[in-house]
């Protein structure tokens, strides 16, 4: 694609034995990941397998109730604020939504000043105000670019509200918003979601070409795209959740007994639900 706004390297991602525990069962466990800086890594799984817990305990939202995690250096639960610094949320429900009252054009302002109130340094913030304003023009440009999002093809142009936006637009204009900030890791929810084929595979070459531009990018997805560093998450047994943790690696068969899955979509929801009041 290009144009990633001037992406430092990407992040390097590693896992070992990751999990996270709610109170009522196990969102995920035995996460082994080996990613090297700018890779394209699918968190692939069925609905319920802790695919949002993974992604958010790998962006330092989360944190584990075992296993060990790296992220540029940055080891999780120790250092969790500083891979929160280096990494952005695009389209995570529950937690870094669209709002579909705001037009487009709001939503990207909105980004912008936030990302210049707390990511400039004090002598950034003394610049003139035609400087900064000037920057923000740029970075949302570049971000606009690199997400494949012209606002001139819209029903409205930018004044169109989110709510008359496409699945795939609306993907762009997320993926745009958390470029903004120029992470050095990206991590996007639901990514095939809802998507036709041709949709996908636009979807999929899209973030290829933001990890091929240099930041590294996190997908969760129902089916990986060929050449992805691919992490697969499995609905966990009960025997499973006393014990032997379970490589997401691996291909795993789908549970067959309701209550294992209900229990563990439970485990995920309140895991979940501990990330937002963190």
């Amino acid at each position: 694609m290009g144009g990633t706004p001037e992406a430092e390297t990407g992040a390097a991602v590693t896992a070992s034995g990751l999990g996270v525990k709610g109170p009522r069962g196990w969102a995920f466990r035995g996460a082994d990941i080996a990613a090297d800086p700018g890779a394209l890594i699918a968190v692939e799984g069925p609905s319920g397998s802790g695919r949002t817990s993974l992604l958010l305990t790998l962006t330092g939202r989360m944190r584990p109730t075992e296993g060990d995690c790296g992220v540029d250096g940055f080891r999780v639960p120790q250092q969790m604020a500083r891979i929160r610094r280096i990494s952005a949320l695009a389209h995570v429900p529950g937690v870094s939504e669209l709002d579909p009252v705001l037009t487009v054009a709001e939503h990207l302002r909105e980004r912008a000043l936030l990302r210049r109130r707390f990511a400039d340094s004090p002598r950034g913030l003394l610049r003139p105000r035609r400087e900064r304003a000037a920057a923000s023009r740029a970075a949302i440009d570049a971000a606009l670019t690199a997400a494949g999002l012209n606002l001139d093809t819209l029903p409205k142009g930018p004044r169109t509200a989110v709510r008359d936006l496409e699945r795939l637009e609306a993907l762009r204009l997320s993926i745009a918003l958390a470029l903004i900030a120029r992470p050095r890791l990206l991590a996007v929810d639901d990514a095939d979601l809802k998507l036709s084929d041709a949709d996908r595979a636009v979807a999929w070459a899209l973030l290829r070409g933001v990890a091929e531009d240099g930041t590294t990018v996190l997908a969760v997805c129902s089916q990986a795209p060929p050449g992805a560093v691919v992490v697969r998450t499995a609905r966990t047994s009960a025997a499973e959740s006393g014990g032997t943790a379970r490589r997401t690696q691996k291909a795993d068969a789908p549970a067959t007994d309701e209550h294992e899955h209900e229990e563990n979509e439970e485990g995920s929801a309140d895991a979940l639900a501990e990330a937002r009041r963190a």
